[in-house]
């Protein structure tokens, strides 16, 4: 295969009608087009002719970003969220307007009237009708300092 019906290809995606871009992503990928913008379908369609003109990536080019992307930390942010976090099984309690209210902290949320949310935050919601930051509201925000 010669470049030049590949660079012409390349350069109509540029020119193309979006439905023409949606169809092409049928017939390159089996699959219906993401609901994204128009620069993405062209990368990706762009990317993806090229791979099929040379071929993909070299088998150990692959593995060696397999390898970086197991080294890379993807759970930062996870760590911080469960660390502000009291641990599961802990009953949080706080009084609102004469009424106390009793939250169960779980592995994968909280419980508040035996129904699970994903936050605390979102649980002040459900009591006050308010958004609300949960771990201040139920006085959790600075528990790890006082520890």
């Amino acid at each position: 295969m010669t470049d030049e019906p590949l660079l012409a290809r390349l350069a109509a995606l540029k020119t193309a009608p979006i439905p023409d871009l949606k169809a092409l992503w049928h017939d390159l990928f089996d699959a219906e087009a993401p609901p994204y913008n128009r620069t993405f379908l062209e990368s990706r369609l762009a990317y993806r002719l090229q791979e099929l003109a040379y071929g993909g990536l070299a088998v150990t080019t692959v593995a060696r970003l397999e390898n970086m992307a197991d080294d890379f930390d993807t759970t930062k942010g996870r760590r911080k969220r469960e660390r502000d976090r009291p641990i599961a099984g802990t009953r949080l309690v706080r009084e609102w307007k004469g009424v106390e209210h009793c939250v169960t902290v779980r592995e994968d949320g909280f419980e508040y009237q035996g129904r699970p949310y994903q936050s605390l935050s979102a649980v002040a919601r459900a009591i006050t009708g308010t958004r609300w930051n949960g771990l201040q509201f139920f006085g959790v925000k600075n528990w790890r300092r006082g520890a």
